[in-house]
């Protein structure tokens, strides 16, 4: 004998505990992320004007090589590694050679093997956040995780996550506009690249101005220099960053007591 079909009230295509958990979870976490969110904002505004220009230009330099508006969107959206994407619409219209992209890609980011390890720290105990900080990790946001911490009662782990997601917003959707914007405006974009450096002059000066002690900064200062002196301005990035971990680690013990004795001090 056929059985009548039971009528289900919608969502009844997931198991009966994961809707009451999902409203209790964000329920439970809304205050908490609302008030991140308010925290972590104004440290990304500057992310945003730069971003936005920047990500303009790329997704109007994409539709002017030919490619369809979807192309820029959707490689801002899964790759999300600014000078990356500018290399890689040269790589797309140049022969297939799958093992010289990847070694170009592996040079051009390598820096992020440093930034992994000076966020081992930061990123304990972010639970399921963790996954999208690794993710959208950038230059930008890696210099605002070092910098910035978050006000008294502001959960940290919803701070960094929400400092990610903006600034994975604003590129997102400067290379959204600039795709959609392709086909009718045309106007020479030499010069914009100047934002990047600007903004990274703002936040070096910010950091220069909330350090207590300069050393780690001058150290960082003087090993690309030397750097660039001695590999030229192509080959100076992964020497710079091997020479100020390894001064780092040395000088590390000396900084750590130095900032305990002054611990000691104010207490």
């Amino acid at each position: 004998m056929r059985k009548s079909a039971r009528r289900c009230a919608p969502g009844a295509f997931l198991p009966s505990y994961t809707i009451p958990n999902l409203q209790k979870f964000f329920l439970a976490n809304l205050p908490f992320s609302a008030a991140a969110f308010r925290a972590a904002f104004p440290y990304t505004l500057p992310i945003c004007a730069g971003f936005t220009f920047l990500g303009l230009a790329y997704g109007l330099m994409m539709r002017s090589q030919g490619f369809a508006f979807w192309w820029p969107i959707l490689m801002s959206m899964t790759i999300f590694a600014g000078s990356m994407e500018f290399i890689v619409a040269d790589l797309l219209l140049s022969a297939f050679q799958p093992l010289s992209a990847f070694l170009l890609a592996l040079m051009v980011n390598a820096r992020h093997l440093f930034y992994a390890i000076a966020m081992l720290d930061q990123y304990r105990g972010t639970g399921w956040k963790k996954f999208f900080l690794i993710f959208g990790m950038c230059d930008e946001s890696f210099s605002i995780h070092c910098t910035a911490a978050p006000p008294e009662g502001v959960d940290r782990s919803w701070f960094l996550f929400f400092i990610t997601l903006l600034n994975y917003a604003y590129w997102v959707g400067g290379a959204t506009l600039g795709s959609l914007a392709g086909s009718l405006v045309t106007f020479d974009t030499t010069g914009l690249d100047f934002v990047m450096p600007a903004l990274f002059l703002v936040i070096f000066l910010n950091q220069w101005m909330s350090e207590k002690r300069h050393l780690p900064t001058l150290v960082g200062l003087g090993a690309s220099l030397a750097c660039r002196l001695l590999f030229g301005a192509d080959r100076f990035i992964l020497p710079a960053m091997a020479a100020i971990l390894a001064l780092l680690t040395v000088a590390r013990p000396r900084l750590e007591a130095a900032e305990t004795k002054e611990d000691s001090l104010c207490k």
